[in-house]
């Protein structure tokens, strides 16, 4: 039905429908006040000319961020005794994550106390020697070789101060592996009673509000992405199992110099955003590398474009605090853009940031105001 038609038609309460608390909905309009865009929960756009960019495809594996987290391992191998923490939990860094029990650290322990003994009987030592040559008892020679004795004595017992603090140890042959960082507890692989490797990790932690997403770019392919690289930031979708018909956005930041002999693949690294934490590290993914062309197309952010029952629409400004929703028909999608080929012309004003809280119910209820199904 046209616009106009729409916000001419009365409601069964005998007024306009648009005006109608309980029927603006069943006639696509939504009523939203300025002071809400202005807080920024919707964000109303044109639709706009896009170069558009096709499509390399390409598998990969989302990871960690690297750079905000920290793998936790021992020095020394032993038997895990007590875990002080959970997966998910938020810590501070330098708080206990486990305890392991370590012939390593006991040994470093006992190599302590030993350095320390004798540190304190080369100080009686050096005290006796340094009386007896003030009185002239005692020649330089034993003075000095007193003094050596001490020095050295001191020089053992910081080494073994140092090699029990590198082992993490607290006495007793007690190993304590502590977070290097604040964050979260994002992997744990510790159990009391099992034994713990100088080879694998048993913990990590950090942060995952940003992950690295690695694809392997097979060698057709290579020329025309580094040579699209050259040229400025490529953006990429990725898409996992997990979430399907949904994409996350991201940045290609790294190609890698060297080549994978076995797959003939380079590993190409994409930085996406990760705030509500969604991807996973392991998860499987396929990413789309967008390389731009030559054509162009009135398009309009990917998140003004909403569906229901396989029809695609928009929420159009009409006047006002009023929005209505109209039918438009897409072509191509790329990189966050979608082409718009019909329902929309480039003067008009579509909500894009906040659209989908338009087709809420809850959206509804929380403004007083009626909101499209």
């Amino acid at each position: 039905r046209p616009v106009s038609e729409l916000f001419e038609s009365v409601c069964e309460h005998e007024i306009k429908a648009f005006t109608c608390e309980d029927c603006r909905f069943e006639v696509g309009v939504v009523r939203a006040p300025d002071d809400l865009v202005r807080q920024g929960l919707f964000e109303v756009v044109q639709p706009s000319l896009q170069t558009v960019a096709f499509p390399v495809e390409l598998t990969a594996e989302v990871r960690f961020d690297d750079r905000r987290v920290a793998h936790v391992r021992p020095v020394a191998p032993g038997v895990i005794r007590k875990v002080h923490v959970m997966i998910g939990d938020h810590i501070k860094a330098d708080a206990p994550l486990l305890e392991i029990e370590s012939v390593a650290a006991g040994d470093a322990h006992g190599d302590m106390l030993e350095a320390r003994a004798r540190l304190q009987l080369a100080e009686r030592a050096f005290e006796r020697a340094d009386s007896l040559r003030k009185g002239g008892l005692a020649s330089e020679k034993d003075y000095l070789e007193a003094k050596t004795e001490l020095d050295a004595a001191k020089i053992r017992a910081e080494a073994a101060k140092g090699r029990l603090h590198r082992l993490g140890g607290t006495g007793a042959g007690t190993i304590v592996l502590r977070a290097p960082v604040d964050g979260s507890v994002l992997e744990l692989h510790a159990v009391p009673g099992e034994l713990a490797s100088p080879d694998e990790s048993l913990a990590t932690v950090g942060n995952n509000g940003a992950v690295w997403v690695w694809a392997d770019l097979y060698e057709r392919d290579i020329a025309k992405v580094m040579n699209a690289r050259a040229s400025g930031d490529l953006s990429a979708a990725v898409f996992v199992e997990a979430y399907p018909g949904e994409s996350f956005p991201g940045t290609v930041d790294l190609i890698s110099p060297s080549m994978d002999r076995s797959s003939r693949t380079v590993k190409t690294r994409i930085a996406v955003d990760n705030a509500g934490g969604r991807l996973l590290a392991g998860m499987f993914a396929k990413v789309q590398v967008f390389l731009p062309g030559e054509a162009r197309a009135l398009a309009l952010p990917r998140s003004a474009v909403l569906e229901d029952e396989g029809r695609k629409f928009v929420f159009l400004h009409h006047r006002e605090d009023y929005y209505v929703r109209r039918s438009v028909e897409v072509g191509r999608s790329w990189a966050g853009w979608v082409e718009i080929t019909a329902g929309v012309t480039a003067d008009q004003h579509v909500v894009a940031r906040g659209a989908f809280l338009m087709k809420s119910d809850v959206l509804r209820s929380k403004m007083g105001a009626g909101c499209a199904d």
